[in-house]
C-alpha cells in the first residue's frame, strides 16, 4: 500500500487524501455518494465562492478524504469549473484522481482522462453505468484496456451500490504509476514539446511544464499569457512557429485530432459492440418526443411545477400541523412551569414569544420545504432538469438569455447562493452576470414560509394555484427583466445552447433524500444561527425600553418600524410589523416569518394576529415584495464575490425598487376586486 499523505495528514488522521473527476452525466456524484455516505460536508473552494464538496470513508482501517472536483469536458481555461478542477489539482496535490467515465460513451469521457495525464496525474479509472453500456450491446474488454492505458480500471453500477467494495479495495491498494510522456502526438511534435518543457521548466511556472506547453499550442488564452513573461520568449516564439508547421498550421486541432484519433484506436482495441434491442434507448427517445416536444415540453414544465406546490401543501401541511401544535403545546406549558416557579415575567415572554414563538414559527414549515428539495433532487436525479432548459432554450434565447441560464435559474427554487454559483458552467462573462443579476428573482426556499404561512391564511382553498402563481411570477419578471438589461448593458449575440441531455435514470431514492436532507440541513443550520440570532435581538427591541408593553409601538422596534412604514402604505400593509419583517429579512428571508412570529406570539397566534392587518389584496401584495426586494445578505456576499460590488450594489437597488413597485400595483388593482 502507499501514503504518499500519510505523514502530511497525521494530526487530522487521514492515511490518503483523493479527487473524484470526471464529465458531467457520468455518475461522478453518484460514485462520490456512495463512498463517502453520511460523512461529507460542503464548502467553498479557496479564494472562490463555488460549492465545494468532500467527505470520507474508512475502509480496512484505512481513513480517505475524498474531494469532488467539478464535472467537466476538460481542463481549459474556459469555464471556472474547468479552472478550479485544475487548480485544485496542482496546487493540492491529492494522492490520485479517480475518473468515473460513463461506460456507454466511453470513448467521449476518455478525453479528460488523457488531459489529465497530461498533467501529470496519477488516475485509477471506474468505467460507471456498466450496465447501460452492457444493455447498448458494448462490450469491454477491462484487463486490456487497464493495459493500454497503464492504470488500474474497476467497473461500477453507481446508482445501485455494485462494485463499491471493490473500488474501495482498488483505492487503498493504489500504486502511483509516474510521470509518462504520451506518444500519440507522434515523435517530432513530441521533441517540439520537450524543447518547450526545458525553456519552461527554467521559468518556474506553477503548472506542469509539459501540461503548460501543450496548452499553449492549444492557444489557451490563460497559457499564451505565459510567452510574454518567459525569459526565452524568442525560443518558444519559434517552436511554436515550427509546431504550427508541423501541424499545418493549426495546433490547436492537430492537438484535439490526435487525442482523439488515439482515444478511438484504444475503443476499436478494447470494446466489442453487438447488436441487440435497445429498449432502454427506444424508451428514453419516446419519452422526449413527449417532454421536449416544442409544442407540449413547456406547458408540461410548469405543469410539473403546479404539481410540485400542490404535493408540498397536501404532503407537507398535516406535518406542518402537527409541529406547529408541538410548539403551542410547548410554550402553553413551558409558560406556566415557569410561572410556578416564580419567573419573572420578562424572562417568560424571552423563552415564549422570542424563542419559542420565533424559532417555532419557521420550524413548522420544514416538512415542506423538505418535500420541495426532495422534489427538485428527483427531477435532477432522473436527468428532466436538462431537458427543462433545452425546451427553455428557445424563449430564454429570445430574451436575450442563454438556455444554460435556465439551470441555476430553477436551482433558486432551492437555495439562491448555490444558484448563483452554479452560473460559472456559462462561458461567457456578460451571460454569466445577466443569469447572477435575475437569479434572485427565482423564489427560494427561504421564502416558502411565508407563501405558505399566507397563502393558508387568506387563500386556503387555492395554496398550491397562489404559490404556483408567485414562482411563475418571479420566472416571468426575470425574463423581462433580463431582456432589459441585456438590451442596456450586455448587447451583442446570444451563444447557441450546446449541451448532454443525460440517459433518464430510475432516481436513486438513498442519493435523493440524501441530497434533500443535506439542504435541509443547512435551512436547519441557518435557523440554529442567523434565524435564532434574528428573533432573540428581535424580541429585545421589542421589550425596550423597560416598562413599555411587549412590541407595542412605543418600543424600540415599533418606533423602527414606524419609520419605514408610511413608505408601504401604498402597497397595502403600511405598519410597523410588517416594515420591520422586511428589514430583518434581508438578513435571512426566512426571518420574515420568524420576526411575525416574535411579534404576534408565536405560531399559535400569527394567524388570527394577520387577518386584523391583512386582507386577500394586501397579503399577496406583501408576498410579492417578499419575492422581489433585497436579497438576503448571503445571496448579495456572493454576488459581490462572483459579479464585483457594482453589480451587487445594483442588484440591491433594481430589486428594491421593482419589489416597491410591484407589489403596490398588485395592491391597488386587488383592492377593486375587494
Amino acid at each position: 500500500m502507499w501514503f504518499l499523505k500519510g505523514e502530511i495528514d497525521e494530526m487530522e488522521g487521514i492515511n490518503m487524501v483523493i479527487a473524484v473527476g470526471g464529465n458531467p452525466n457520468s455518475g461522478k456524484t453518484t460514485i462520490f455518494n456512495a463512498l463517502t455516505g453520511s460523512k461529507q460536508h460542503t464548502g467553498n473552494w479557496p479564494g472562490v465562492t463555488v460549492e465545494k464538496k468532500e467527505g470520507e470513508f474508512t475502509y480496512k482501517g484505512i481513513r480517505i478524504k475524498v474531494i469532488d472536483l467539478p464535472g467537466t469536458y476538460s481542463l481549459s481555461s474556459y469555464s471556472i469549473d474547468e479552472k478550479i478542477a485544475r487548480d485544485y489539482l496542482v496546487k493540492e496535490k491529492p494522492d490520485f484522481v479517480v475518473v468515473v467515465a460513463d461506460a456507454s460513451n466511453l470513448e467521449r469521457n476518455l478525453h479528460l482522462f488523457l488531459q489529465l495525464k497530461e498533467l501529470g496525474q496519477d488516475i485509477l479509472l471506474v468505467l460507471n453505468m456498466s450496465d447501460i453500456a452492457k444493455s447498448k450491446g458494448i462490450r469491454i474488454n477491462r484487463k486490456k484496456l487497464s493495459q493500454i492505458l497503464g492504470i488500474p480500471i474497476v467497473e461500477t453500477i453507481g446508482n445501485r451500490g455494485k462494485g463499491i467494495d471493490k473500488l474501495k479495495e482498488a483505492i487503498t491498494n493504489f500504486v502511483p504509476q509516474g510521470i509518462t510522456t504520451p506518444g500519440y502526438f507522434g515523435r517530432k511534435f513530441i521533441s517540439l514539446i520537450e524543447k518547450m518543457v526545458d525553456i519552461l521548466r527554467e521559468d518556474s511556472i506553477l503548472y506542469p511544464p509539459y501540461f503548460v506547453a501543450i496548452k499553449i499550442l492549444e492557444e489557451d488564452p490563460e497559457f499564451i499569457k505565459i510567452i510574454e513573461t518567459s525569459h526565452s520568449k524568442e525560443k518558444l516564439m519559434n517552436l511554436i512557429i515550427g509546431a504550427e508547421k508541423l501541424s499545418n498550421g493549426d495546433t490547436s486541432t492537430f492537438i484535439a485530432e490526435k487525442r482523439f484519433g488515439y482515444i478511438h484506436g484504444v475503443f476499436e482495441e478494447c470494446i466489442e459492440k453487438r447488436i441487440t434491442v435497445k429498449e432502454r434507448i427506444y424508451l428514453s427517445d419516446r419519452i422526449d418526443k413527449v417532454v421536449t416536444n416544442r409544442f407540449i415540453g413547456i406547458p408540461l414544465f410548469f405543469f410539473l411545477l403546479w404539481l410540485t406546490f400542490e404535493a408540498v401543501f397536501k404532503l407537507g401541511n398535516p406535518v406542518a400541523g402537527w409541529i406547529s401544535d408541538y410548539f403551542s403545546w410547548t410554550a402553553s406549558h413551558i409558560s406556566l412551569f415557569l410561572s410556578a416557579h416564580n419567573v419573572s415575567p420578562i424572562s417568560i415572554s424571552f423563552v415564549k414569544d422570542g424563542i419559542i414563538g420565533g424559532i417555532g414559527s419557521i420550524l413548522v414549515f420544514l416538512p415542506n420545504i423538505f418535500i420541495l428539495f426532495f422534489i427538485i433532487a428527483l427531477f435532477e436525479d432522473t436527468g428532466y432538469m436538462a431537458r427543462a432548459a433545452f425546451v427553455m432554450d428557445k424563449i430564454m434565447h429570445s430574451l436575450g438569455l442563454h438556455g444554460k441560464s435556465f439551470i441555476p435559474m430553477v436551482m433558486g427554487f432551492g437555495c439562491n447562493v448555490p444558484a448563483i454559483m452554479a452560473t460559472r458552467a456559462l462561458e461567457s462573462k456578460k451571460d454569466r452576470i445577466l443569469t447572477i443579476l435575475i437569479n434572485p428573482l427565482m423564489s427560494c426556499s427561504a421564502r416558502l414560509p411565508i407563501y405558505i404561512l399566507f397563502a393558508g391564511i387568506f387563500f386556503a382553498k387555492y395554496q398550491g394555484m397562489v404559490i404556483f402563481s408567485l414562482y411563475f411570477l418571479g420566472i416571468l419578471l426575470a425574463v423581462l427583466v433580463a431582456r432589459v438589461f441585456k438590451a442596456i448593458f450586455f448587447k451583442g449575440e446570444v451563444a447557441p445552447l450546446v449541451m448532454e441531455l443525460p440517459p433518464y435514470h430510475l432516481p436513486v431514492f438513498r442519493n435523493i433524500l440524501l441530497i434533500s436532507w443535506e439542504r435541509t440541513k443547512m435551512f436547519l443550520k441557518r435557523a440554529g444561527t442567523i434565524i435564532f440570532g434574528a428573533v432573540i435581538l428581535i424580541w429585545i427591541l421589542s421589550s425596550l425600553p423597560i416598562g413599555v408593553d411587549y412590541a407595542s409601538p412605543n418600543s424600540i422596534i415599533g418606533h423602527i418600524g414606524r419609520i419605514f412604514a408610511p413608505i408601504f402604505r401604498p402597497a397595502g400593509f403600511g405598519f410597523y410589523q410588517a416594515s420591520v419583517a422586511l428589514i430583518f429579512g434581508i438578513l435571512a428571508k426566512e426571518v420574515v416569518v420568524g420576526t411575525l412570529g416574535t411579534l404576534f406570539g408565536g405560531a399559535a397566534h400569527l394567524g388570527t394576529a394577520l387577518q386584523n392587518y391583512f386582507n386577500p389584496a394586501s397579503a399577496y401584495a406583501f408576498m410579492v415584495m417578499s419575492l422581489i426586494y433585497i436579497p438576503c445578505i448571503a445571496s448579495i456576499a456572493v454576488i459581490k464575490k462572483e459579479a464585483g460590488t457594482k453589480w451587487a450594489l445594483f442588484a440591491v437597488s433594481y430589486s428594491l425598487t421593482l419589489g416597491w413597485t410591484m407589489a403596490v400595483i398588485f395592491y391597488q388593482i386587488g383592492r377593486l376586486f375587494l
